[in-house]
This record gives structure tokens, sequence and C-alpha cells, in this order.
């Protein structure tokens, strides 16, 4: 396993120092950090926000929702796949009997 490596992220204009271990979790860092940095800058364009506080409020809400989102549809695609699974297991059944 490879020696941890640090690194340093700017975002919102402040630099942050991060440990990561290996290059692909460095890349994913890395990425986060231009996105989050982007959504600032969108946000800080389209809204009177006088406070860099409120605008990393804003971003992490932003991303948390896009997590639940992505969580609540990949829960019900799984119950339509079960769903269709169950029917083609009775079909099966019958087919079989």
């Amino acid at each position: 396993m490879a020696e941890p490596l640090k690194i340093r992220v700017t975002i919102a204009g402040r630099v942050y120092p991060v440990v990561v271990r290996n290059e692909n979790e460095e890349e994913g860092m890395r990425k986060a950090a231009n996105k989050i940095n982007d959504l600032v800058t969108k946000f800080e364009k389209n809204y009177a926000v006088s406070d860099k506080q409120d605008v990393l409020a804003m971003c992490a809400l932003q991303f948390a929702s896009l997590v639940e989102v992505n969580a609540i549809n990949k829960n019900e695609e799984i119950i339509e796949v079960e769903k269709k699974l169950n029917i083609l297991n009775e079909l099966l059944k019958n087919h079989l009997e």
C-alpha cells in the first residue's frame, strides 16, 4: 500500500490540506473541489450573498440533495426490478407446473 499523499485543495478562496490514499482519490478530491468552486461562483453571480458561509451552505445542500435524489431513484429502480423478477418467476413457475 502506498504512503498517504498530502495535497492542498482550494475551496471558495481558502486552502485546505487533505490526505489521500492514491491517485484516484486525489483526482476525485480535486474534481469535487472544482465542482464546489463552480457552484460557489454560480451562486455568487445569481444571488446577492454577502457571506461565504451562506454560499457554502447552499453548495452543501445542493450536493446533499443530489445524493438523496439518486438514492431515492435507485431504490425505486430496485423495487421495479424486484416486481419484474417476481412476475418472471411466476411465469416460469406456472410454465413448469
